[in-house]
């Protein structure tokens, strides 16, 4: 489908291989992109980022990383110091009007007006993008995002978590194949953070490219494809997310301890060992991937040392582990 009626081009659709076999094109290319207002703030160093047609792309970050700074360049709203942005084969800053109509935003402020209906504000949406008002896409929209119950109701009467709903529907009115969701589940519940994010499956399954930036670790490692970290305006990594876990993660083994120790033993000292627990468990940390481990030795000196324990429990690290491991290693 393409909805700007324009002539088909190599990027409505997955290129063939020499095999017959869809091989993935970037529907957005970013090259060079920084940011430096006018006061000498520097918000973005240069960024560098292709992103493949229909995955799903968590841009991770602390407050002030330039995650928003980024997304507000590429959507258009602020202007680049220097670099280049395709979206869909379209130049973003010499041909904003193509690219802009592929693209779909849904903020993190609540941006409607309080007054109008649900389905009017939808609507609105759609026309301003030179669409038809085409109801019968509209309603499925309302449907997907369990709106339509309250299509006729008026946005100043629903809840916080229906108002987040309201602008995920804004944002696909105009059938955008590229869609941004900024800390798209802020202040939501937990049921309703679940709710956006078999959404977000629902309509990576139609074709939707999805970018999506998130406080919430757990968000990016439920549903991203790859996994992008920010820190000061740079992009320290990209990367695929489970080869990320892989690479960079680690296990941990906690080891419950029959009697708490007050303080390890010096033969202990230069293990990467943390008592825990007013000292009934000790945790020690290892690389999973590494050809020795450290555990054999390590419940060989407990012995030796005379500590005993009754239990062990090992854990791989999460997406938030090593997100925190990263940024505080730049910082």
């Amino acid at each position: 489908m393409n909805p700007h009626n324009d002539a088909p081009s190599a990027f409505d659709s997955p290129s063939p291989s020499r095999y017959g076999a869809p091989v993935p094109s970037p529907i957005l290319s970013v090259a060079g992109v920084t940011k430096t207002y006018a006061g000498g703030v520097t918000a973005l160093h240069p960024i560098d980022l292709s992103i493949d047609t229909g995955e799903i792309f968590a841009l991770l970050g602390p407050n002030g990383a330039g995650k928003t700074t980024l997304i507000s360049i590429i959507c258009g709203i602020v202007r680049p110091s220097a670099g280049t942005i395709t979206v869909a084969g379209h130049d973003a800053l010499r041909d904003y009007k193509h690219a802009r109509r592929t693209i779909g935003l849904v903020p993190q402020e609540l941006s409607v007006d309080m007054f109008e209906t649900v389905q009017a504000t939808v609507k609105f949406s759609r026309r301003l993008f030179g669409h038809s008002a085409k109801d019968d896409h509209v309603e499925e929209v309302l449907r997907d995002l369990s709106l339509w119950d309250k299509r006729d109701a008026k946005i100043m009467e629903l809840s916080g978590g229906m108002k987040r709903r309201v602008l995920i529907a804004k944002a696909l009115a105009h059938e955008p194949r590229l869609l941004f969701l900024d800390e798209p589940t802020a202040g939501v519940d937990v049921a309703l953070r679940r709710d956006m994010w078999k959404l977000v499956h629902r309509l990576r399954s139609k074709g939707t490219t999805i970018i999506l930036t998130t406080h919430y670790i757990e968000e990016a490692e439920e549903m991203a494809d790859r996994v992008g970290v920010i820190d000061k305006g740079r992009l320290l990594l990209v990367d695929d997310k489970v080869a990320l876990m892989r690479k960079l993660g680690k296990r941990e083994l906690a080891v419950a301890l029959v009697e708490p120790l007050a303080a390890l033993p010096p033969v202990l000292a230069d293990r990467d060992l943390e008592l825990e627990d007013e000292g009934r468990t000790l945790r020690y940390r290892f690389d999973a991937t590494a050809e020795r481990t450290g555990i054999p030795s390590l419940l060989t000196d407990l012995r030796e040392q005379g500590i005993a324990f009754k239990d062990l429990e090992t854990r791989k690290s999460s997406l938030e582990d090593i997100f925190v491991d990263l940024v505080g290693e730049k910082r």
